[in-house]
């Protein structure tokens, strides 16, 4: 893994899912085989392959802190093209420095991750008054998520992480994106952990371009997302718990 600290020009960037983004770091270490934000290196001009590097805004608390002061409130999501809490994290703290900037603006929060880092900073989230943390969790068999997912956190501690949020009163949810071999087992695993589910099939143009290596061919095959999309919908809703499909 080739980390390297870069000085960022702004860091609370508009957003097409929320109001804005704040991705502390380029590049992530979880390395999985499907990332749609592989993009990123047409612009950071990387030579590594996705899953090698990382590059460390340094400054990115700094920046936030001036930011915030003169944009308009809205919803951040942490992070949009980068795990928050991928291991740099440990190191750096980026994204907790972030947080605390956020909940002193009482700004509200989405957090997206897969890496149970998330709760070093529970006493954080507690503080906020409108937050949520979801879990990008796409299958319940440890050996596919190794296949798929080789530097993120084992699906248990993914699912226990929901559970201890969950229960303090934090908003949670689980986004199965994209659907894997297994996801099945979710089902009776995420419930009353999460508040409610998305669900969403493999981004086809850039998982499917960037990683033909890796044999994505199978990701066309739509029947699979579909039938595999409905067979979770209505496992959940028997669980009571809200569903919404994405495609």
């Amino acid at each position: 893994m080739i980390v390297q600290e870069i000085i960022a020009k702004s860091v609370l960037s508009k957003s097409q899912i929320y109001d804005y983004a704040i991705n502390p770091y380029v590049g992530c270490s979880h390395s999985c085989r499907y990332c749609y934000a592989a993009f990123m290196r047409r612009f950071t001009g990387h030579k590594e392959k996705w899953g090698e590097f990382v590059d460390v805004k340094i400054n990115a608390p700094e920046l936030l802190a001036k930011e915030i002061k003169r944009k308009q409130l809205g919803r951040v999501w942490v992070s949009g093209v980068c795990d928050p809490y991928q291991v740099v994290e440990k190191r750096y703290e980026l994204t907790r420095k972030c947080l605390e900037i956020l909940v002193k603006n009482q700004w509200p929060v989405t957090i997206q991750t897969k890496s149970s880092l998330v709760l070093r900073d529970i006493e954080i989230l507690e503080k906020f008054k409108d937050i949520e943390v979801g879990f990008s969790i796409t299958t319940a068999d440890e050996k596919i998520r190794k296949l798929f997912e080789p530097g993120a956190s084992p699906i248990k501690e993914r699912i226990h992480a929901l559970d201890v949020l969950h229960s303090k009163g934090i908003q949670t949810f689980a986004m199965i994106a994209p659907i894997l071999p297994g996801a099945e087992g979710l089902i009776e695993e995420l419930a009353e952990k999460v508040d409610h589910i998305l669900i969403d099939r493999v981004n086809y143009f850039y998982a499917n371009r960037i990683y033909t290596e890796n044999r994505m061919d199978w990701a066309k095959e739509d029947p699979f997302f579909i039938e595999g999309a409905e067979e979770l919908k209505e496992g959940f809703k028997k669980q009571g718990i809200p569903v919404r499909v994405l495609f």
